[in-house]
């Protein structure tokens, strides 16, 4: 009898999991990961946009440039991040066959971006330091992007 019953059920899943749902899955998981290694990419060069000047100040090499030619540096930097931004949405919003809502999207790239900032900081100016409060931050952080990913259908 418990055969029987486990028998059925391997069916059933077997069913449910068709070649095309486990293609699905893949395709699925794929443009998740992709869309993430973009933002990944993106959110560096938009760190760099944004901060880099200040490294670039205090080691000199830009200390005497007119304020107008950090800005077209950094937007030149900035317009690279739009290169990797963009097409990481487009694959990566659900309207689009991606993975994600846009609501995801936006948590993920502010994690992404939080995480590359951290790293930048900690590798780059070397007087700033992580404390507790950081750390507790990064936890919300993570309890936000688990917040966005509940099945609120479900509930």
């Amino acid at each position: 009898m418990i055969l029987w019953v486990v028998a059925k059920k391997i069916v059933t899943l077997q069913a449910k999991f068709s070649k095309k749902s486990v293609y699905n899955m893949m395709s699925s998981l794929t443009a998740a990961l992709l869309t993430i290694g973009l933002l990944v990419i993106s959110n560096t060069f938009m760190t760099f946009a944004w901060y880099g000047h200040l490294k670039l100040q205090n080691s000199g090499i830009s200390t005497h440039w007119p304020l107008v030619v950090v800005i077209l540096v950094s937007w030149g930097i900035a317009l690279l991040e739009y290169c990797f931004m963009v097409p990481a949405n487009r694959i990566g919003f659900a309207g689009n066959g991606g993975p994600f809502s846009l609501m995801q999207l936006k948590i993920i790239q502010e994690v992404i971006t939080l995480s590359v900032f951290t790293l930048f900081v900690t590798l780059f100016f070397k007087g700033e330091s992580l404390h507790w409060n950081h750390f507790v931050a990064f936890l919300l952080l993570i309890a936000a992007v688990g917040f966005a990913f509940l099945d609120t259908e479900k509930m």
